[in-house]
């Protein structure tokens, strides 16, 4: 894509606006501006509840961007999960060109792409500042759109939560003992590792977890963050809420868009897209960190929420099981070896430089508490 590194972001808007109104050339201006353009109307299918906070409100806003942008030529219309597709079946529906595009979270893939999980999130892996500077800077966009183009798929960043808890939790978790037989909602990567410290991890898609709480279908479950906790309100189902959230440092959402679709669109469309994509993006995680320190106030404070840490040998076995798995995939699977090495390579030196910066500035802004 032309516009993948943004560093010139306004310029790009304003060049794909110019575009869209037929240029600034005033030789034949008039005559650009009077032959009518097509408009285009597409389909978003999420994986999340319709308008649900912060991950569903992020399609939303990316739609209003694009139409506001685009002076109306391209209008999608956002379908919540199970509207016109089921959750799981995005991939899928926009795969095929039952719509044109899509919205949710690569490690729901896995099952098709192992080396999916690897561009939402992997345990102890890259937070969301880390990831987006692996994804625009670090090769990391060019790989992801290699290995989704055999599926007639064009992904984009779509969003980060930021750090996300530990999880939600009917028993505590004091050893590795207590994992054992625990049923835990657990997506991805961190599914395969807390299977190996021996859970049983399900996945089930978000508008279903309070139920599966309430009904003792799981034990457990990991969502996001106590914004999005507080909504589905599972402090009324589970009594501990556990941090740090190891499985998804920083996850990052996605859109996919049908690569046949998306090469209809002239340029200046396929530019508004672009620069949506990474807006939209940024704005999830400035929500977040607005929203989640208030509703984890709210958790404590006003319904009594135990907030716990996971004990320090627990966190450092699931670390050494967590490297275990990442190597048997990169084994197993040549297209997780090449994106791993390419991640891991660049976790390694980001590691040294952020130990001496974001770490240590964390450290020293706390001294007096």
């Amino acid at each position: 894509m032309k516009y993948e590194k943004l560093i010139f972001l306004p310029m790009i808007v304003l060049a794909a606006l110019l575009t869209s109104c037929g240029g600034s050339d005033s030789s034949g201006g008039d005559a650009a501006a009077a032959k009518p353009q097509k408009a285009y109307k597409w389909k978003m299918v999420t994986t999340w509840p319709k308008n649900f906070p912060g991950l569903g409100t992020a399609p939303e806003k990316f739609a209003e961007m694009v139409d506001d942008m685009s002076n109306g030529r391209l209008k999608i219309k956002v379908y919540g999960a199970g509207q016109l597709v089921p959750a799981l079946e995005v991939f899928d529906a926009v795969s095929s060109g039952t719509a044109e595009m899509g919205h949710g979270a690569a490690y729901y893939w896995k099952g098709k792409i192992p080396a999916s999980v690897l561009f939402a999130a992997y345990p102890f892996g890259l937070n969301a500042q880390e990831l987006n500077g692996w994804l625009h800077y670090g090769g990391g966009l060019e790989l992801w759109r290699e290995l989704y183009e055999p599926f007639n798929l064009v992904p984009y960043a779509g969003g980060n939560t930021g750090v996300q808890m530990g999880g939600w939790y009917n028993r505590e978790i004091n050893s590795l003992e207590d994992l054992k037989g625990l049923k835990i909602r657990m997506p991805g990567l961190g599914g395969e590792v807390i299977k190996r410290a021996g859970a049983e991890a399900v996945n089930i898609p978000g508008g279903e977890l309070f139920t599966s709480m309430q009904t003792g279908v799981i034990d457990a479950t990991e969502w996001v963050g106590p914004a999005n906790d507080l909504a589905f309100s599972f402090h009324q189902v589970a009594k501990y809420y556990y941090y740090p959230g190891w499985q998804e440092p920083g996850p990052a959402l996605e859109i996919i868009i049908n690569k046949e679709k998306l090469e209809t669109l002239p340029a200046d469309l396929q530019a508004i897209v672009e620069v949506a994509s990474r807006a939209a993006s940024t704005d999830m995680l400035d929500n977040y960190t607005a929203t989640n320190a208030g509703a984890l106030d709210k958790l404590i404070n006003e319904h009594n929420v135990e907030v716990r840490p996971f004990p320090d040998d627990v966190l450092a076995e699931i670390y050494r099981i967590s490297e275990e798995v990442l190597q048997e995939q990169a084994a197993a699977d040549p297209a997780f070896a090449k994106v791993y090495k390419s991640i891991n390579d660049y976790r390694t030196q980001v590691r040294k430089y952020h130990k001496l910066t974001e770490q240590e500035y964390y450290r020293v802004r706390d001294l007096d508490k």
